[in-house]
């Protein structure tokens, strides 16, 4: 009897376990590395893995009451599922592993007597690795072999630190007025994604396909510029967005510079963080219109000019035309003149661009004005970088009533940009919100202790809102980091 009940708890050990793990794994792009050493709260490995693990062998060695390690660990990883906002998705990937997972707990439990559970996890994530491999090959061909089909189609490659999906959102929304246009969905932008989204949504009629282009790492860019070649290309602003896996700037402008690897590139236009000179295809924009004579850069060919952001729209001046569009944010001059320039190389002339910018809207969750219950709110919770947040910030101290901002701060970058962003906010805001433990201490150290609120878990924002908040308010959500961060 008690062998049979510990039969069913260790099945129900490894596959609570296994969950835990494949979990962790999809939010961190299935890279093992990712998540033993840059995962940004290691101690849920110790208190939902390695010590139940480890207490679990113990016991099971020395007793028949393995069982109950088990159920104190259903009932503590069922509190942490709980509290999780962005859950395990049953992907054919996570169905994989689970089924390699179990085939090796089964045939270790008959061929050795073992109720092991760490092996067969890491047996069933290295197989998978492979089987994973396999698959992909296959779908790169067959959406190689789509694109091929497809000879009048043009290719437009968008990259950058920052700005990279309102960027490709506003190049295609402004080519529809004379393209089929279609473009990569929310924010897809690896290999993976673009080649799934090519094999399953991408019409065979499209004449202009928009491309996203994301990197964590060396080499990335570079495999999506391969396996699309762009005809078109732009580089929005570069900065130290995810320096903590690149280390430095140079490592970054030289990732997203790979875009220019394609084998049919028309024309680019490069942002001049980047700090490029401009060639006969390779065009410069961007706000500086001096000299810098210490770099030896020259200043921008496309220089944006006179930026205007209020509450109701963004305004600039590029080539002597005045462009406007009801997109918030003084940041979004750069990503919309990026847009224009695409815009007027594939044909549309001003009237048709002015058009296209009157009828634009805000991309969901970047700087996205909703008015309700009387209170202004301002949806900024996709923008997680030092620029896009300090304009926001800028942008809400126009208004005039009572201010409060709800952010967990900035991730994936030095403490530096966080130290700046507790200051400005305690600067502009009435009531300052910290989401999360991650940035919470520097709020802590630098934000009036009369303004600051810490909001543990997303789980008590309602209330939260209804406490810290009234009708008259201005409310803008900063970033929106993951529970797992």
């Amino acid at each position: 009897m008690i062998q049979a009940l510990n039969s069913l708890f260790y099945g129900l050990f490894i596959l609570t376990m296994g969950y835990y793990a494949i979990t962790n794994l999809q939010w961190y792009s299935y890279k093992l590395e990712r998540v033993m050493f840059h995962h940004t709260k290691t101690w849920w490995h110790f208190v939902y893995f390695l010590i139940p693990y480890a207490l679990y062998m113990l016991v099971n060695a020395t007793t028949d009451f393995g069982f109950v390690v088990v159920i104190v660990y259903l009932a503590l990883l069922f509190q942490w599922y709980r509290g999780l906002d962005k859950p395990l998705v049953w992907t054919g990937r996570v169905k994989r592993f689970y089924a390699a997972m179990l085939l090796f707990a089964i045939f270790i439990a008959l061929a050795f007597n073992q109720f092991t559970v760490v092996i067969p996890i890491f047996l069933a994530y290295f197989v998978s690795l492979y089987i994973e491999k396999m698959l992909f090959n296959g779908f790169k061909v067959k959406a190689q072999k789509k694109i091929e089909m497809m000879e009048n189609l043009t290719v437009v490659g968008i990259t950058a630190s920052y700005g990279k999906t309102s960027i490709k959102n506003y190049i295609e929304h402004l080519l529809k007025a004379k393209y089929k246009t279609y473009a990569t969905p929310r924010s897809v932008n690896t290999l993976g994604g673009v080649m799934k989204d090519v094999n399953d949504d991408l019409p065979e009629d499209t004449e202009v396909y928009v491309v996203e282009m994301g990197a964590r790492g060396e080499g990335d860019i570079s495999e999506i510029t391969t396996f699309v070649n762009p005809h078109y290309v732009v580089v929005g602003k570069i900065g130290p967005a995810h320096i903590e896996y690149f280390k430095t700037m140079e490592n970054i402008r030289n990732t997203k510079m790979e875009i220019l690897q394609t084998d049919r590139l028309k024309t680019a236009w490069i942002h001049e963080s980047a700090m490029v000179k401009p060639e006969s295809n390779i065009h410069t924009f961007g706000e500086n219109a001096n000299l810098d004579m210490k770099s030896n850069i020259p200043a921008p060919e496309f220089v944006i000019e006179d930026v205007e952001a209020t509450l109701d729209a963004t305004s600039f001046t590029l080539n002597d035309v005045r462009y406007s569009a009801s997109i918030l944010g003084a940041f979004n001059a750069m990503n919309l003149a990026a847009a224009v320039l695409v815009a007027k190389e594939l044909g549309l002339n001003d009237k048709e661009i002015q058009k296209g910018l009157s009828t634009l809207k805000s991309v969901d969750h970047r700087l996205q004005r909703i008015d309700a219950g009387g209170k202004v709110i301002l949806d900024d919770s996709f923008n997680g970088n030092i620029d896009g947040t300090m304009a926001s910030f800028a942008l809400a101290s126009t208004y005039n009533g009572r201010k409060v901002v709800i952010t967990p701060g900035l991730v994936e970058v030095d403490d530096a940009l966080n130290v700046q962003v507790a200051k400005k906010a305690n600067e502009i805001f009435d009531v300052v919100v910290v989401t999360g433990d991650l940035n919470y201490a520097i709020f802590k150290e630098y934000v009036d202790p009369d303004k600051l609120v810490k909001l543990s878990n997303k789980a008590g924002m309602e209330e939260m809102l209804v406490e810290q908040t009234m009708p008259g308010d201005l409310i803008l959500f900063a970033n929106d980091a993951p529970s797992f961060v």
